[in-house]
């Protein structure tokens, strides 16, 4: 029986403007490889510079890569003294960040603060928006999903990533990190699903399932091979990290030539989030 709906794939880069070495994999998976979308951190080094790029290849859609722990701030120190260290810096542990945005509710406002302050720099970069989402998924944290939610007209989401991926396939196509991957995928089941009944709502956009999720970075050639052939009908996407030095292996998979022989033979549509 033919497919009811075409395979369509996403294929998105995290961490957009972090590095120099980020920016370089980012572009040369665009213009070479399956690359459709990246994700950017306004807050770091790299910004200015992936924004240049950005408006150089403007087949690339962009998100915001909204960033509440492991990075830089929007908003000075003394604006978000609950969130931030004396240098802008947020805290780097996702369970204890986790945990403090949920109990201490006079962080609210703060965060609310500092996410208007990041779309207010991704706005001001003359970027269109092409999706949401959060470093290390933290945009469905059951707070800051609400605050993006009640805001989310104003702040223009029209989509974003549903963190969700599938443990089943995951044990066929890689071996080992078992912990990771149960607890992960027991996690952000739950967080989607409470997720998915807001978004439709609102009319937000998303892909059904994000594969690589419970990868951690190993977003290798050969993952992604047994992974094409064994995508869904509809819309999915596939987030990695690529970089010329750290995860160059992610790269080195999305620009590969048998890969983009594999996603052609098989009939796959590359789009961005704004294509949905």
């Amino acid at each position: 029986m033919a497919s009811s709906e075409p395979r369509r794939l996403i294929v998105n880069a995290d961490d957009f403007g972090l590095s120099a070495s980020v920016n370089q994999a980012v572009i040369r998976a665009h213009r070479d490889g399956i690359l459709t979308t990246a994700s950017l951190m306004v807050n770091e080094p790299g910004c200015a510079e992936a924004v240049k790029l950005a408006k150089e290849n403007p087949k690339l859609g962009v998100g915001l890569h909204l960033t509440l722990l492991f990075g830089h701030s929007a908003l000075s120190p003394e604006k978000i003294p609950g969130l931030v260290n004396s240098r802008g810096e947020f805290i780097g542990n996702s369970v204890q960040v986790g945990m403090k945005y949920f109990f201490k509710r006079s962080l609210r406002e703060q965060l609310r603060a500092e996410i208007h302050a990041q779309f207010e720099k991704f706005r001001a970069a003359g970027l269109p928006l092409d999706h949401v989402n959060g470093h290390l998924h933290l945009h469905l944290h059951p707070v800051i999903f609400k605050i993006l939610m009640e805001d989310s007209e104003a702040l223009g989401i029209r989509h974003l990533r549903l963190a969700r991926d599938c443990l089943a396939c995951s044990r066929r196509m890689s071996r080992g990190h078992w912990l990771y991957r149960i607890s992960t995928a027991v996690i952000f089941e739950w967080l989607s699903n409470r997720a998915r009944k807001t978004l439709g709502q609102k009319k937000i956009r998303h892909a059904q399932i994000t594969f690589g999720l419970l990868q951690d970075s190993r977003v290798d050639e050969e993952y992604v091979l047994k992974l094409l052939p064994e995508l869904p009908d509809g819309d999915s996407e596939l987030y990695s990290h690529p970089s010329l030095d750290k995860f160059k292996h992610e790269f080195d998979a999305l620009v590969s030539p048998r890969v983009r022989e594999q996603v052609e033979k098989l009939g796959i549509q590359l789009i961005r989030y704004q294509d949905l």
